[in-house]
């Protein structure tokens, strides 16, 4: 297998349009920092979009940028922090849970992913964010949708379908965002002591008040003594943790309404805006299971918020050595099991298809990806819905093949 590296948009049309007259199998990656996630595949050559880089336009009064997919997301993180902007879906750093060092990756990997930080519950999706693009399709042809605002966008909302789609629709070329503000003030709201049914409280509570809560998340007293944040390690206590953000007047009146709501679930305390970016960049980069060492498989399960706290409890309950923690107001449930040979596929699918949710393997070992489904089985119609998608885009299946679901 070789790579391939274009330098412009015309040479990745030309090569993909090369793979496809000769059925060639292609995977497409940017830095390849996700590449542990999905079905291994075979491909026959391999498509490099890291000299697709840099930043093609920026406009921060006009909250857009616009980059080649193969741009860092540090060198977009460094352009945003100038202008005082980030990109609001908070883009989670996996290389320490999945390769041991950290390794944002890329803008388009970011999209092609979906990957979205603890803000979603406030801020939504990276799809949310993402208003146009540039790409090659599975046919060899160059299409685009969207545009610069997000009411340029005309026809089918083609950003919503490529997000999450792991390259197996098309080869994007360019990608445009909307960045937004950074807060001037981030403070967090520890409610320490309380299990997961008085956290999930707390987390409801607190999304369900004016106070314009930007993260909610709970940790067990094991996880939340890992954290490097010695505020929430100290105790080794379960925690509820409550995040606002803002200009700082608003977030020192928010935080104080907040403690006096959640006072009579456990002891309040408050971390100020270096410890907050801390804590909860531990809490999207998936550190409480990214020691060195630990090579659990790790889950990643999407359900209702108020069912969060009854699958965990569920999984960590029949499961040995099983450890979670919830992410999104418990919506998220980040699940690691010791179990290398199944991942406890079946009882994970179980639990989270009994509460209308969905499971993803993050973590897992080439043979248990090759195994097991990594992405959760769709329902039958939903699973013919995809397969006529991916034929419209790529019909004869060279894009990422099998990394979503064996076949195509």
């Amino acid at each position: 297998m070789s790579t391939v590296a274009p330098e412009n948009p015309a040479q990745v049309q030309e090569f993909v349009a090369y793979a496809v007259a000769n059925e060639l199998p292609v995977e497409v990656i940017g830095r390849g920092s996700k590449r542990a996630v999905g079905r291994p595949g075979n491909p026959a050559e391999t498509l490099s979009l890291r000299a697709l880089s840099g930043i093609s336009l920026y406009e921060p009064e006009e909250l857009v940028l616009t980059a080649g997919p193969g741009t860092p997301l540090d060198d977009i993180e460094a352009a945003l922090t100038a202008a005082n902007q980030e990109l609001m879906f908070e883009p989670p750093d996996y290389g320490p849970l999945l390769a041991g060092r950290s390794d944002k990756g890329t803008l388009g990997g970011v999209i092609a992913s979906n990957l979205s930080g603890p803000r979603r519950v406030k801020a939504g999706a990276a799809r949310d964010h993402f208003l146009g693009f540039t790409a090659v399709s599975g046919r060899g042809e160059t299409f685009k949708s969207g545009g610069r605002v997000v009411k340029n966008v005309t026809g089918y909302d083609l950003c919503k379908l490529m997000a999450g789609s792991w390259g197996t629709l098309g080869v994007m070329t360019e990608v445009t965002c909307k960045v937004l503000p950074k807060a001037e003030k981030v403070r967090t709201v520890l409610v320490r002591g309380v299990d997961a049914v008085s956290g999930t409280a707390a987390m409801t509570r607190a999304l369900g008040s004016p106070n314009e809560v930007s993260a909610a998340a709970w940790l067990p007293g094991p996880l939340a003594g890992r954290s490097a944040v010695s505020y929430v390690a100290d105790e080794k206590a379960p925690v509820a943790a409550i995040r606002v953000e803002g200009p700082a007047p608003s977030v020192a009146y928010r935080t104080q309404q907040l403690a006096n709501l959640l006072a009579d679930l456990g002891s309040v305390e408050e971390l100020h805006t270096e410890n907050s970016r801390a804590f909860w960049q531990e809490v999207r980069d998936v550190m409480p299971f990214a020691a060195p060492g630990d090579q659990r498989t790790v889950w990643k399960i999407s359900v209702a918020p108020q069912a969060g706290q009854g699958v965990l409890e569920t999984l960590c309950g029949s499961l040995p050595e099983a450890e979670g923690y919830l992410d999104w107001g418990g919506g998220l449930v980040w699940l690691a099991v010791d179990d290398h040979e199944t991942g406890a596929h079946e009882a994970v699918r179980a639990a989270a298809g009994a509460a209308g949710g969905h499971a993803t393997l993050i973590r897992g070992s080439e043979t248990l990806r090759a195994a097991i489904p990594v992405f959760h089985p769709p329902a039958p119609g939903v699973a013919a819905l995809s397969a006529r998608v991916k034929n419209s885009f790529d019909p004869v299946g060279i894009l990422n093949p099998g990394r979503m679901a064996q076949g195509r």
